[in-house]
């Protein structure tokens, strides 16, 4: 099966197609309006085109690997060619490996199984928990938040140069905040890990569906991201990168399809053959629609063509930004400065105002869907706010009543199925907000803030 879509006619100003573009909600002041999702960080709406290609396998689901059947053998070389679909969307090396995976959560916590037990992390205070929290269990320096992209650089230079120039390294770092939207600069630190002999994990969950993701470009040795934020379903990820830490470390999960070969020892144990290919960390029956919505996404986005996703995406940026600015109640956050590239992710707080009582109005007067709270990126958010960086928080929620001063900001975000509309209609509510304030009474209730009825 392949995909097949119309996604490379798109012109700079036509969104993609995207499950839930047709759907309406009711706003608590009467009526009812379409949905405007602004919450792609969290997750993207699935590309029609894929949900379409999953459709179209449903009927002929079946076992992989193991079955003799057409149906499990149909299944088999769907999810190999998957594989193989996101390694050329990565441009992965030859001797690289692609293993699915739940999420970028999931792929992270796979590769800290498997770094070698003396290892050193070096991690920025600015990652998203999914890149900050998988290393507990190595020895792992935290590095304060950079001011600009130069300076990422000369702290990550620092800290290396003080390292055992022996014993095995590993930098992990994000490709675009899922914060502040900002690019940071991958290759610069990739470089700056190799020259002193450490490897450097990217976390690509906000980068891969915003642009092309290249691991030889790029020069990093693995490359994690999540299905659900570039088109696809929930439920599966990637990690893909260099074999040999992979291939040398226990099984993430012990099982079948993990295991090559098991015999009873004559002690009454057991003795296991592992596989030493991308199976030995894929226990247990694969998730294959995930896998192949995956690879359905990559090559739509591939057809669709970066050059026209991206000038698209800069439109909408540029959208927001203007409208923001005009406002001078609201702040927008960020840590290199106004002029740093970004994908559509911002996140900004607006003077006078709760941010989860400003989110909440957005959606219950506007029927526009966005995120408020510290996005699972408590350092950086708190960082970003000024605030204790130990203040103990909830990760997306209220941290007080509507109207009292609460430590979260809110974040729009947006991509290849964002229509103008409504982006525009975004600004134009934040305006009507700061201008006129609520319609509407609101409430805390079990820690997030509503309509009061």
């Amino acid at each position: 099966m392949s995909v097949s879509t119309a996604a490379a006619d798109q012109s700079v100003c036509t969104p993609l197609p995207v499950l839930g573009r047709d759907v309406t909600v009711p706003l608590v002041t009467g009526g009812e309006v379409s949905y405007a999702a602004l919450d792609y960080a969290a997750s993207a709406p699935a590309l029609q085109c894929v949900w379409d290609d999953v459709a179209a396998y449903a009927p002929y689901y079946g076992s992989v690997h193991r079955g003799a059947g057409y149906l499990s053998q149909l299944s088999t070389d769907l999810f190999e060619n998957a594989r193989k679909t996101v390694a050329e969307f990565l441009g992965c090396r030859p001797a690289d490996q692609v293993i699915f995976t739940r999420s970028t959560t999931d792929s992270l916590n796979l590769l800290a199984r498997a770094i070698p037990a003396d290892c050193e992390v070096f991690v920025f205070e600015t990652e998203h928990h999914a890149s900050l929290l998988p290393w507990q269990d190595a020895r792992v320096t935290y590095l304060d938040a950079p001011r600009t992209p130069r300076q990422a650089v000369e702290t990550l230079e620092r800290a290396l140069a003080g390292r055992d120039p022996y014993g095995p390294a590993l930098v992990c770092v994000t490709g675009a905040s899922n914060v502040t939207g900002e690019l940071w600069p991958v290759r610069e630190l990739a470089a700056a890990a190799h020259a002193h002999g450490a490897r450097i994990v990217l976390d690509a969950a906000q980068l891969a569906p915003h642009h092309p993701v290249d691991l030889r470009d790029l020069d990093v040795d693995w490359i994690a991201f999540s299905g659900h934020k570039l088109y696809a379903p929930f439920g599966s990820g990637v990690l893909a990168g260099r074999a040999d830490w992979l291939q040398a470390a226990e099984p993430y999960l012990a099982g079948g399809g993990a295991s090559r070969r098991v015999t009873r020892r004559q002690d009454g144990g057991v003795a296991v053959e592992w596989h030493e290919t991308a199976a030995r960390h894929e226990a247990g029956s694969p998730n294959v629609i995930g896998a192949y919505a995956i690879a359905s996404a990559c090559k739509a986005l591939t057809e669709a063509g970066w050059d026209t996703l991206v000038a698209r995406e800069q439109h909408l940026i540029a959208k927001v930004r203007e409208g923001l600015a005009e406002v001078p109640e609201v702040r927008v956050l960020s840590l290199f400065g106004d002029d740093a590239p970004r994908v559509g992710v911002l996140s900004f707080v607006v003077e006078g105002w709760n941010s989860s009582h400003f989110a909440a109005a957005l959606s219950a007067e506007y029927g526009i869907g966005v995120r408020d709270g510290l996005f699972c990126a408590h350092p950086l958010v708190r960082t970003l706010l000024g605030s204790d960086p130990q203040t103990q928080g909830e990760c997306g929620a209220p941290e007080a009543a509507p109207g009292e001063k609460s430590l979260n900001a809110i974040r729009v975000s947006f991509g290849a199925g964002t229509p103008d509309e409504h982006v525009e209609r975004f600004v134009n509510a934040v305006r009507e907000l700061v201008a006129e304030g609520a319609k509407w009474q609101y409430r805390t209730e079990d820690g997030r803030c509503v309509p009061a009825v």
